[in-house]
């Protein structure tokens, strides 16, 4: 816990940089993580970025001080062999956070035993959510990219995509230790040009072939009916920055739970055959684009 404070005081110092830097005319403004969730209304078009935000310039100034106490990389548990070929296994995906209500649905998941996958956003990581990137890489959930500021990607050129993901990896790492293997591309909105960069960076597109449409209803009952659509092999789509969200969690954990569901990574569903760089995923239910559940 002394570690963790010290790191927070530290990072808070960094923000205070930051700031500094940003009004001296370094930086930009930051833009607010788009509430609507992944399905909302796609942006063509994003601001074009520098690729060295001003606060991790700043966390970058604050690390070659004398008495930065670094982070230690989370000790994750063993990886798990999961025959998801012949059990039936749902990967649970989670976009947009860390957040305020991220610990509630961590909690959820840790009274289940289940393990799911985080698609964060590089501009949520800070003193606040930290722990809740800690817990996940603790827990043996996995973490995702989902960009730096949730553009659409296909609306930008390739620095500008990259400048996204590896902002995004960086925050992530000096948090966590952990290089993320894996990206969402922020509303599904993916093509060639951002499936390039994504190789660069190492990271598979993850879409879905279930989605809850949480972020559209904020109907508690609702995102349970809908997950609980999922089938062998589904990766299911869902936000953990609306609070119906982490209310229905538990309950479609039970659900699931009960019709003899495993509850796995990304990357656990997919097993020994792997994820290679820049490929596109939607689940092992039924290889196609990502669709809304129709009810």
């Amino acid at each position: 816990m002394a570690e963790i404070r010290s790191v927070f005081r530290w990072l808070s110092m960094s923000l205070t940089l930051a700031a500094a830097f940003g009004v001296a005319g370094c930086g930009q403004v930051r833009a607010p993580v788009p509430g609507a969730g992944d399905d909302g209304p796609v942006r063509r078009s994003a601001p074009v970025r520098p690729v060295t935000d001003p606060r991790l310039l700043a966390l970058r100034v604050i690390a070659q001080q004398p008495g930065w106490p670094g982070v230690r990389p989370v000790i994750a548990p063993a990886a798990r062999s999961m025959p998801c070929g012949r059990m039936k296994c749902v990967a649970l995906t989670f976009d947009d956070g860390p957040f305020s209500y991220t610990g509630a649905v961590l909690d959820a998941l840790a009274r289940h035993r289940a393990r799911a996958t985080f698609f964060v956003v590089g501009q949520m990581v800070e003193p606040a959510t930290v722990p809740y990137l800690r817990r996940m890489a603790s827990e043996g959930h996995e973490i995702g990219n989902h960009s730096w500021d949730h553009p659409s990607l296909t609306g930008l050129g390739p620095d500008a995509v990259r400048g996204q993901l590896a902002r995004t990896q960086e925050a992530v790492f000096a948090a966590t230790g952990v290089t993320m293997s894996l990206m969402r591309p922020p509303y599904g909105a993916t093509d060639a040009r951002v499936g390039e960069q994504a190789r660069r960076t190492g990271l598979a597109q993850i879409l879905w072939d279930l989605d809850t449409l949480d972020w559209r209803d904020r109907d508690t009952s609702l995102i349970v009916r809908r997950a609980s659509a999922a089938r062998p092999g589904s990766v299911v789509l869902m936000h953990d920055i609306h609070p119906t969200t982490a209310a229905a969690v538990p309950r479609l954990l039970d659900e699931l739970a009960a019709r003899g569901y495993t509850f796995v990574t990304v990357s656990e569903l997919y097993g020994p055959r792997g994820l290679a760089a820049g490929a596109r995923y939607s689940g092992r239910a039924e290889e196609r684009a990502p669709q809304a559940a129709r009810f």
